[in-house]
Order: C-alpha cells, then structure tokens, then sequence
C-alpha cells in the first residue's frame, strides 16, 4: 500500500506483493503458466486481455518488482514511433553495461498502428526489451498477427462481486471506517467488475462521511449512480452483446433477445444501428419460412429513424419479438453465397440463347429468343426448361426449408417440377 495519503484509493491500495492480486486466480497463481513463466524470468512478450480495472497496469508493475527490471509505463493514446525507440535504445543500453532489458508496458496496445506496432517487432525478437501490452479490445482483431505470433496471450476477467466486496471492507477497515459486507457487495454490483471504478466510488463515499464511523446504505445511495455503465459502442461488449441479440433471435428466444436489446439500449447503442440488424436477420435467419418478418423490420427501421428515442425502445421490442418468434430459414441467404461462389469459381458463362431478347433480325436468324417458353402460358413448361448456363447442368442454389410460409414454397417447385425432388 503507497503511503502517500493524497493519491486516490486505486493508487494507494495497488497490490504490491506477487499474491495480492484480487480476481485473476485462473491466470495468476501459484502453479499457473504465467506466474512460472514470471519467477523464472523466462517470458518475452505478454499481452494483457480483460475488461478495464481488472488489475492489468498492477500485474505488469508486480511482473517488474518479481524479475527485479525496470518498468517503463507508455501510454499507446500518446506514446509514438520516437517514444518506443528511445525506450528500446535505453534497454538496449542497459544490457550493454550488464543490466537486464528493460520490460515496456504500453497500455492500450491496440491504438497503436500497425507501423507502431511492427517498430516493437525487432526488439522482443532480439530480447532488447520484455514487452507487456495491455488491452479492453480482443487482440486479434485489434493487433497485428506478427506480434500476436510472438506474444503470449492472457485473458484476464472481471473481477466478482465476492472478491470486490472483500477488497471495499478491507480498503475501508485500513481508513477506519466499517462498512457492512451487505453494503459492500451493493457496491460491488454497482462496480461491475472493475476494481479500479469501485475504489473511486468507495473513496466518494468515504469523502460525504467523514464524521461518521460506520457507513449506512442512506450513505452510498446517493454516491451509485456516479459510476458508468461498462458499455463501448466501439469495442468487444458492442460485438459480444449484439452477437448474442441476433443469435437469440436466431435461437427463436424472445426472452434473451428483448434483454441483449435492452442492455444495448442501456448502454446507449445507436437505436438506428440496432434497427438495421433487425432487417438483416430478417431476411438471413428468417427468409422465405415467413417472409412478412422482412416488411416488420423495415417497418421498424423506418419508424425508429423517424421517432428517435425513447420511444423508439418499444418498436424495437416489437420487431425484436417478432423475428425471434417468427419461424426460421436461412435457405435464401445460403443460396445467394452458393450462387456467388459458383459464379467467382465458373466466371462469366454464357446466357442460353433462349432467354436472350433478340430485337435484330440478325439476332433472331443467330438462333436469339428460339424455343423461350412464355412462362404465362405454360407454368410447368417454364419451370422445367433448364434456364442456367448448359455447364451448370441443373444446380440447385436455392433449396427451400420444411419451415413456415416456405414449405409452400418448396411444394409450389415440386408440383412444377415432378420428377425432380429436390434435396
């Protein structure tokens, strides 16, 4: 625990010892890969993975004082090519004199470039320097492969309201006070994991009660709705929360889908991007089995660009519960991809000289618009004249499902063409 009683709680109650690390017991522990690794000294690069207060910056700085080498803390926001190799050239330096390399810590690894990034590239393959980057966003979408291929990556999780309730009695018995373990784990829930939000929130509270010894629920309520709902429309809650929505709605699970709406909503995502998805998944997951789903969402995308919030929460759950209620086929959006790759693998095949408009004589004497069957006329006649490109042969892309309004449709081509079931 740092004596200086002016830094915030977070910096003053930072663990400083290998074990007082809170909440990360499956990576950093007696017996795990990374602490071997660590009190061996035997790592080069790490990436830190985990949602923001999870003890990231705190285990970088314990990793420094366990292999007893400098630490040099950067921010990625602020830090440049320039910044990165002064630090490499003072390690590089420091082993030339006999000391040890010097481990880098870039927070927020993943707003550097890709050029920043590949600068770091040299130096951990050479050992100049141990690097330790840290990020909210999954690094393999967010980081480039050459150095994810070097580094070892470690997916650090939220902390839980258990280990945080225990950490806020502890942190308040150390600035003689007492708070209720009740009340600690409403300040945990209200933490939501992070570590780092929940201290500030605790030092607030801490600050309106100085006079009093113990500290009371009419105490902390005021203080709760001070801290920020973990949501970034930028980064992985965005992608793992509106994966979840449409594979709900895929799953025909109303129940989930209304609640991955309403924490999107709750964390403030764009009402019009959610509406848009509707429309997608309208005619990729439900398609043809029920194809009004189609018209309800883009109803839904209309009306929500036109009334805006708040209200447009309660089209969103119509449509919602409609797409995830409707029956499902994904036939459509299957055929499209078929149809798609066929074409990039055969390329620009010739259109059959039937279905060709033939306006010149010329045209007509090259054999144009011969033998096209008027599909008015002869429905099954129509049906049945093959109308793909003769190497295509009769390929199917198209394979209606047993699923709602298409089982119709898949009986309506049988009848119009007996004698070749499809699949």
């Amino acid at each position: 625990m740092s004596q200086n009683k002016q830094s915030p709680l977070a910096a003053r109650y930072r663990p400083e010892q290998a074990d007082e690390l809170i909440g990360q017991e499956k990576v950093w522990a007696p017996g795990t890969a990374l602490w071997k690794l660590v009190h061996a000294d035997q790592f080069h690069a790490l990436l830190f993975w985990g949602p923001p207060g999870t003890g990231k910056t705190s285990l970088a700085r314990l990793i420094g004082r366990i292999v007893k080498r400098p630490v040099i803390e950067l921010s990625a926001v602020e830090a440049g090519v320039k910044d990165i190799r002064e630090v490499i050239q003072r390690s590089r330096e420091s082993i030339e004199l006999g000391d040890k390399a010097e481990i880098l810590f870039l927070d927020e690894i993943h707003r550097l470039s890709k050029n920043q990034q590949d600068s770091l590239l040299p130096a951990v393959e050479a050992g100049t320097i141990k690097l330790i980057g840290a990020t909210s966003e999954n690094p393999s979408f967010s980081v480039n492969n050459a150095l994810l291929s070097r580094s070892l990556t470690i997916a650090m999780q939220k902390i839980s309201d258990e280990a945080l309730a225990q950490l806020f009695v502890h942190v308040a018995r150390r600035e003689e006070r007492l708070l209720n373990p009740d009340l600690a784990q409403i300040l945990a829930r209200a933490a939501d994991g992070d570590a780092r939000a929940g201290l500030n929130l605790l030092e607030a509270v801490l600050g309106v009660t100085k006079d009093k010894e113990e500290i009371t629920a009419e105490d902390m309520q005021p203080i709760l709705h001070l801290i920020a709902r973990h949501y970034d429309r930028a980064g992985d809650f965005h992608y793992d929360l509106i994966s979840a929505f449409i594979k709900s709605i895929r799953a025909s699970d109303p129940d989930a889908a209304l609640y991955y709406l309403a924490r999107m909503l709750h964390g403030g995502e764009d009402p019009v991007f959610l509406a848009r998805r509707l429309v997608i998944a309208a005619s990729e997951d439900i398609g043809n089995a029920h194809p009004t789903a189609l018209v309800v969402a883009q109803a839904c995308l209309h009306s929500v660009k036109e009334i805006g919030m708040p209200e447009a929460r309660i089209i969103l759950g119509q449509a919602t519960t409609y797409l995830a209620s409707s029956p499902k086929s994904n036939r459509s959006y299957l055929g499209i991809n078929q149809a798609l790759a066929t074409v990039e693998k055969t390329g620009d095949l010739p259109v059959p000289l039937h279905l060709r408009n033939a306006p010149t004589r010329f045209m007509k004497e090259m054999g144009y618009g011969q033998n096209y069957t008027y599909a008015h006329d002869n429905p099954q006649k129509a049906a049945q004249q093959s109308n793909l490109p003769p190497s295509l042969g009769k390929m199917r892309f198209y394979e209606p499902s047993e699923n709602g309004a298409e089982k119709q449709i898949r009986d309506h081509l049988e009848r119009l063409r007996p004698g070749t079931p499809r699949k």
